[in-house]
């Protein structure tokens, strides 16, 4: 069991390891061993801002306060995780499953220390390997403004991609863009569990990746067919892009999902991360010698 690489899930902006709760228990029934961990920023530590919890509610000053986790940037997020992939792997490369923004963090993680992923798995994930910023991606026709429309404030003075999860107004636009799958009941919990701000440094940061690095790791991509978050066409493009940097294609499969299939349907999701699990456990068997298997 020593050599079986242990899986790392990577949550994207706003959520935190909570929301793979579903998708660890049929990685366990599948047995897959696996660990969900809140990034930088997020999850138990994502601090909200002060004027969020205010009462009476001043929406002018929730939008205008800065971001308590303003300061955190793509490489200080990474660097965490690096030493959550050394702590949990205890010296074996994991196999890295990273959603939506999360996939910015991975992606310069597996460029810090390409040593510690036996595999990166990208769900519907930003993977900013072409010279420039997640950020310039926002702006791109392919990329549509749902999520740019569940924005608060303006980021360059708060520091955050900002949303306001309190306001019940916005809930059926947020279900819409990230849960248009996910039952009601569902939705309305998560919704309850997002933090306000996503830290404006993971996708401002322009990344260099290399191919004598982060292109020597494996790469497998899920797509989601039903993202209203994330376009396809996006999603394929990254595909493209990281293919431009890596040793081998990148394995692509199709989830007919919303952008958070882990709530979805956790058990398909399961199964596709079990497959990227099963060929990264083969590649560091002991019958491995180098890239190939003997």
């Amino acid at each position: 069991m020593e050599s079986v690489p242990p899986v790392v899930l990577v949550h994207g902006s706003w959520h935190g390891s909570w929301c793979w709760s579903l998708v660890t228990e049929h990685l366990a029934g599948l047995g897959v061993p696996a660990v969900a961990v809140d990034l930088d920023g997020h999850g138990l530590k994502g601090p909200s801002p002060l004027s969020r919890w205010s009462r009476p509610f001043d929406q002018d000053a929730y939008a205008a306060e800065l971001s308590p986790v303003a300061d955190v940037t793509a490489s200080s997020a990474a660097a965490t995780l690096v030493g959550q992939l050394r702590r949990i792997g205890n010296g074996r490369p994991c196999v890295l499953v990273a959603h939506s923004m999360g996939g910015v963090v991975a992606t310069a993680a597996a460029e810090q220390a390409p040593e510690l992923v036996s595999e990166l798995v990208y769900l519907s994930a930003y993977a900013p390997v072409s010279g420039k910023p997640t950020s310039d991606y926002f702006t791109l026709p392919e990329s549509g403004d749902a999520v740019l429309r569940l924005l608060v404030g303006d980021f360059l003075e708060t520091g955050a991609l900002r949303i306001d999860p309190g306001d019940p107004e916005r809930h059926r636009a947020i279900q819409d863009t990230f849960y248009n799958d996910v039952d009601d009941a569902t939705a309305a919990a998560a919704i309850s569990l997002l933090t306000s701000d996503g830290p404006i440094g993971i996708p401002a940061e322009t990344l260099t990746v290399t191919a004598e690095r982060y292109g020597t790791v494996p790469h497998t991509y899920l797509i989601c067919l039903r993202d209203n978050a994330f376009p396809v066409a996006l999603q394929r493009g990254f595909v493209a892009e990281i293919d431009a940097v890596s040793d081998r294609p990148t394995t692509v499969r199709e989830l007919a999902t919303s952008h958070s299939p882990f709530l979805s349907q956790p058990a398909e999701l399961a199964r596709a991360i079990a497959s990227a699990h099963r060929d990264a456990s083969a590649r560091t068997s002991p019958s491995v010698r180098g890239n190939h298997i003997s």
